[in-house]
């Protein structure tokens, strides 16, 4: 503005000097007009709240005692003028020394001309000449920018020119006063109005008192009305006062489910913004993972938003939106430059409620149509949806807890009783890597550290779950979801990854930030009314781009989306079922120094349970080594990639809870039977002898075959599974139900094939496996020191560890407690210890929704798995097992109370159980067993039977003797003298050549001692002893008596009752007893009739075998003579070598690369036509196909390229195997 010279020239008014800031002669837009425009200005406009929108005609004015004589001067000068028309629409800048003021102006020069007269007009009433009255510019301030090269300078003056025309009919003038009021230690000013003067007839309306013209109702969130797109009109914000057709609120009203999505779609920061990520941004929105009901975004700016209302698909699927486009006329830009967006199939209307950080805040959507009904009653559903404050330090951790205590507390206050869902990027630092990084290197202090751990509780007290675990715990990740191999605490779930994500990458940078973070959620609120049904993640959708360094995949944002289907409505009786049977979890914390976290992890690294960095390199080199040498990885054969093999770790190793003593158990699950793999795979293991592989033994178990192996000293088994179709549907068949039709297998290879689908389970249900791995690692060392762990002597396995542990911890993750390791643990023992095994059952209620098992009165323990075909894992316990299974954990809860706080981690994981045992009782039984001579393989399955054997005379003596408490030890104990460093037979160490030699002497012992509720006299305790007696000579005498595993001239057991003091001197054997033969079962499993495969037609291909082959050889009956076609089972000519069935045969052909299955056909006769003949590739081996054929009906197999018969049944021919 020109500077004012004054004069008082002749007979006129003296000037009156427009020296004071304290005053302002301006035109203010009507109150209507100044939310579009105090929008932009709250946020970047530094007088905001000291000013109203306003175009200053003269400032600074004149002194505030001038003002009456100042007021009649202007309206002598206005009096009469017509009022006229304004229209800011344009937008410019002003620069300054040290910053720059954004604004718009008018852009018709005739508006402009004529606001310059009146403005000339009143100065010469004033007295004051302008000496440069080109120099004052019309302007409505906007806000502020530092740098007019920097990206958010250009990005605030696009906003200003985004903004539509501001217009209004200027027809009085205003005349404000600064008022200064002492708030605190500081004083506030702000300009207020004072009077008005009317261009028409010079009225002037002036108050008593000055009157704020400050827009306060921008900080009370108010209703607004979202888009609708209508057609050629584009997006229209939707009228208050419209209705909807009956309808679509009816549909609304009807809908069962609702499907919500938060994704950060990461903002363009530079100016002008790249849109090369905009379509890859649609197409992961338009993707069928991520279609959702209402989606949430965040960091949405003008630029993106009117380039994604613009897409014809996102108009369908979302025809409501928070925001219009910016790019269109009528539509104001968007507040901030990052903002929260959201969008929907259904009606709504939303609410901005602000946050105390600058351009913060959070959109609550209140749906017309989808919600609750009670009678005629109607509670509409809430989607509040949230970007908290990014950063893990003490200022951001802060901003991040009283934004949400803001929202809460305004939800609370608003909603109380509506069904709620909470969405969006909570930037919640989920890694304890990354928190105890930040702690180390003093980036966050311990106290902000502790809000930042607590914000979960937080939600939970308010009643919120979180769908993610919610899901995990019931259902597992997604398919899509793989487990994070070396995922830390609190990183499962990650939805910002920059191990994965090239785009997080680049932006964390370095050091370690760079580790996954679970930050962006959604939660639910719905006492009962809102379900978890689905959860999955997003924007995984890539494409490649040219990069400075070549081609390079380019990711749609930083942040993948996350989407979770909900269930509207309340659960029926039926579903609650399985509830009424669950036994409550009540949380412990872990107290003294039992709250160490630091010493319970060096008290399992000191026992072993911890594997180090060069154990897991060792052992997943040995695991991949095995796979490659079974898969045969190395072939270079072509034909080698036509079979499909399946080769996988379960156990404790594939669950990754396994410890240093523990084996790698492996399954593999191919479509041939298990003869002709385990030919395959012995053959091809023999091969790799020189690269330290080494077959143990065959062992034959009920569930099939298993090969013991060790290959450069990690002990294998490894086991196989017939299953077709199972291989065709990897991985998608881990997750059909049950009752599909791929799981219609045999009891034996159901078995097999429930390891891994327990382990997946498992594995994607358990919120944080890291860890759930350290508290099982923990209470499987405690359960093998205290001499409950060997499920098959009824004790504790590590799978019953697992189910036992994954609900406690699953249950305590669905209230959100935030618990340690130590905490779990305490609660773990403290609620086993007060369990009613007898009654109660053990199951995971996530999985087990509706229980329909019926427990037996021979299962005094019932610890139920996931899948079949058997649900209790506990069938091998006896009464006496569970007595005293439930005896450990209440001492263990008594060491972890709270009144013993002298104990220690490592004091509670080295308790030696064996020292208790020979303490504890008064008596014992005492089972020796002595082997002299002779094959030490057989020796060994003397040994093993008579082990075999304890847990049923256990049940025996319950059952004969019930007020005698048995205590079993799972292991041979034998006297400290011996030297128990021979034969120490462990991974790595080579068995001998010769089986032929070798003895050994231990024994078994069960602790003995009358149950404290039973008074017994004097000779009741003479009969209980003749029955104790009486039970070990008739246990003797069956072990003595089976001629098959007994013999008296190598071998000798008795069973007999001893005195404490005589089991003084014993220690537990720890040795590994026996040498084995290298392969010397490989044939025995094959021998095999096909008149057992003729039988069992009604098994799928491989059942058969397992079925029979694995079992003692029993004769047939004669088969009866029957009317249908003749029979194609020929018998074995007496003297005749084994002949190879046509399963070994086809499978051969089928798996072996160097033979063309194209090249074969199949002989075989046909019930009505005869012998005819089928490719072999054609052959279907699934017997629910209709084109199945039982195998017994197989007559030869012939090559097409020059007719030789490769194999035939009635000749015994066979030019594959040379067998016959």
């Amino acid at each position: 503005m020109g500077g004012l010279e004054q004069t008082a020239a002749g007979g006129a008014a003296p000037a009156v000097a427009t020296v004071s800031h304290d005053t302002a002669l301006c035109i203010v837009p009507p109150r209507s007009l100044w939310p579009r425009i105090d929008r932009l200005r709250s946020r970047y406009d530094k007088a905001y709240g000291k000013w109203p929108p306003h175009v200053n005609l003269i400032y600074p004015f004149v002194q505030v005692d001038a003002l009456p004589r100042a007021l009649e001067l202007v309206r002598s000068a206005v009096q009469g003028r017509d009022p006229f028309r304004v229209q800011f629409g344009a937008a410019d800048v002003f620069r300054h020394r040290h910053d720059n003021t954004i604004f718009l102006y008018d852009d018709d020069e005739a508006r402009r001309e004529q606001l310059g007269r009146l403005r000339q007009a009143i100065l010469v009433a004033l007295g004051a000449r302008p000496k440069d009255a080109g120099g004052y510019r019309m302007h409505m301030s906007l806000g502020q920018s530092e740098d007019v090269d920097e990206s958010w300078h250009h990005f605030l003056l696009e906003k200003a020119r985004l903004l539509p025309g501001i217009e209004w009919e200027v027809d009085e003038l205003h005349l404000l006063v600064r008022e200064r009021v002492q708030v605190g230690d500081s004083l506030s000013a702000q300009m207020k109005g004072w009077a008005t003067i009317s261009l028409k007839d010079g009225t002037i309306y002036q108050s008593a008192t000055l009157q704020a013209l400050d827009d306060g109702n921008l900080s009370i969130p108010a209703p607004e009305a979202p888009y609708n797109y209508d057609g050629g009109q584009g997006w229209k914000k939707i009228s208050p006062d419209r209705t909807f057709p009956e309808t679509e609120t009816a549909e609304d009203a009807s809908s069962t489910t609702l499907a919500v999505a938060t994704y950060n779609v990461l903002a363009e920061f530079q100016y002008p913004p790249s849109h090369k990520r905009y379509p890859l941004l649609i197409e992961n929105i338009l993707s069928k993972k991520a279609k959702t009901d209402v989606l949430a975004l965040q960091e949405v700016t003008d630029d993106f938003l009117s380039y994604l209302l613009a897409d014809q698909n996102i108009r369908q699927a979302f025809p409501f939106c928070s925001h219009g486009p910016p790019n269109q006329e009528d539509v104001e830009p968007l507040p901030s430059h990052n903002n929260i967006i959201v969008l929907s199939r259904h009606a709504f209307e939303w609410e901005s409620v602000p946050f105390n950080r600058e351009h913060k805040n959070a959109l609550v959507v209140k749906f017309q149509g989808l919600g609750r009904w009670d009678d005629a009653d109607f509670t509409p559903l809430i989607l509040a949806t949230v970007h908290l404050t990014h950063g893990l330090k003490d200022g951001s951790i802060a901003a991040k807890k009283s934004e949400i205590d803001k929202m809460l507390k305004y939800l609370a206050q608003n909603y109380p009783d509506h069904p709620t869902v909470l969405a969006g990027d909570f930037n919640i630092t989920s890694s304890a890597y990354t928190i105890s990084q930040a702690l180390e290197r003093n980036v966050v202090s311990a106290q902000a550290a502790t809000h930042l751990r607590n914000l979960d509780a937080t939600f939970t007290r308010n009643g919120f779950v979180d769908a993610w675990t919610v899901f995990q715990l019931e259902k597992g990740a997604g398919p899509d979801e793989e487990v994070i191999e070396f995922a830390l605490e609190g990183e499962q779930g990650a939805t910002y990854d920059p191990t994965v994500n090239a785009l997080a990458a680049e932006i964390v940078g370095s050091g370690f930030g760079m580790r996954p973070q679970r930050i962006d959620r959604v939660l639910a609120k719905g006492d009962g009314f809102l379900h978890v049904l689905h959860f999955n993640k997003f924007g995984d959708v890539t494409t490649e781009a040219n990069g400075e360094s070549g081609p390079q995949t380019l990711y749609a944002s930083d942040h993948w989306g996350i989407r979770t289907v909900l269930k509207l409505g309340f659960e029926t009786e039926s579903t609650r079922s399985a509830t009424s049977q669950l036994v409550p979890v009540q949380s412990r914390t872990a107290k003294g120094a039992l709250a160490d976290s630091e010493a319970l992890e060096t008290a399992l690294q000191n026992a072993g349970a911890i594997p180090s960095d060069e154990d897991i390199r060792t052992r997943a080199a040995a695991f991949h080594l095995l796979k490659g040498v079974i898969l045969d990885t190395s072939s270079s054969e072509p034909a080698q990639s036509a079979t499909a093999l399946i080769f996988l770790p379960v156990g404790s190793y594939g669950l990754g809870v396994w410890t240093l003593s523990s084996d790698i158990d492996c399954l593999c699950i191919g479509p041939f039977s298990a003869p002709t793999f385990f030919s395959l795979a012995t053959e091809r293991l023999r091969k790799a002898a020189d690269r330290g592989v080494r077959i143990i033994r065959r062992v034959k178990a009920n569930t099939g075959t298993m090969l013991e192996l060790d290959l450069q000293g990690a002990r294998f088994d490894l086991q196989y599974a017939s299953a077709q179709a199972v291989v065709e549907l990897w991985p998608a068949v881990l997750r059909f139900p049950t009752s599909h039709a791929v799981w219609r297998l045999s009891s034996s290879t159901l078995s097999k094939l429930r390891a891994i689908r327990d382990l997946d389970y498992v594995r994607h249900s358990v919120p944080d496996m890291t860890k759930f791995a350290r508290a099982h690692r923990l209470i499987k060392t405690w359960a093998k020191n205290r001499g409950i762990y060997t499920a098959k002597f009824g004790y504790l396995g590590g799978f019953q560890i697992t189910i036992l542990l994954a609900r406690v911890y699953k249950l305590l993750a669905r209230d959100a407690a935030l618990l340690s390791v130590a905490d779990v643990l305490a609660t773990f023992f403290h609620h086993y210890a007060d369990f009613a095994w007898k009654r109660n059952l053990v199951f995971d209620p996530f999985f087990h929704k509706t229980l329909n098992y019926r427990r037996t009165d021979r299962e005094p323990l019932a610890i139920l798995g996931y899948f079949p075909p058997a649900l209790n894992t506990s069938l091998a316990a006896s009464t006496p097992s569970v007595r005293t299974i439930a005896a450990e954990f209440k001492r263990a809860a008594s060491l972890l109370s709270e009144e013993s706080m002298s104990m220690t981690w490592p004091k509670f994981v080295n308790s030696d159980g064996t020292f208790d045992f020979l303490r504890g009782f008064r008596s014992y039984v005492k089972i020796d067993v002595q082997f002299w001579g002779g094959s030490i393989t057989k020796g060994r399955g003397f040994v093993g039977w008579v082990e075999s054997r304890c847990v049923s005379l256990l049940v025996d003596l319950n059952r004969r003797a019930p007020a005698l408490h048995a205590r079993f030890w799972p292991a041979r104990w034998t006297e400290k003298s011996e030297d128990t460093s021979v034969l120490p037979h462990r991974a790595g160490t080579p068995a001998a050549d010769d089986d032929s030699g070798g003895d050994y002497q231990g024994c078994y012992l069960i602790g003995l001692d009358k149950l404290k509720e039973d008074n017994m006299s004097t000779e009741d305790e003479k009969v209980m002893y003749g029955t104790l007696l009486s039970v070990l000579g008739r246990f003797a005498e069956q072990i003595r008596g089976d001629t098959r595993h007994f013999d008296a001239q190598s071998s000798w057991m008795s069973a007999s009752v001893v005195k404490a003091a005589e089991v003084g001197s014993l220690q537990v054997d720890r040795r590994e007893w026996g040498k084995y033969a290298i392969g010397e079962d490989d044939e025995s499993d094959d021998e095999d009739g096909e008149d057992a495969a003729a039988a069992a037609q009604n098994h799928s291909l491989g059942d058969e075998y397992e079925d029979q082959n694995y079992a003692p050889k029993k004769k047939k009956p004669a088969r009866a003579i029957t009317n249908q076609p003749r029979a194609v089972v020929v018998p074995k000519p007496e003297g005749a070598g084994r002949f190879r069935t046509a399963a070994d045969v086809l499978n051969r052909l089928r798996w072996d690369p160097s033979l063309d299955s194209a090249d074969h056909v199949v002989g075989y006769e046909d019930r009505f036509l005869g012998a005819m003949e089928k490719a072999l590739d054609a052959w279907k081996l699934e017997q629910t196909h209709e084109e199945f054929i039982p195998q017994h009906r197989i007559l030869y197999f012939k090559r097409k390229s020059d007719g030789v018969v490769v194999w035939e049944r009635r000749t015994r021919k066979d030019l594959l195997f040379g067998s016959g």
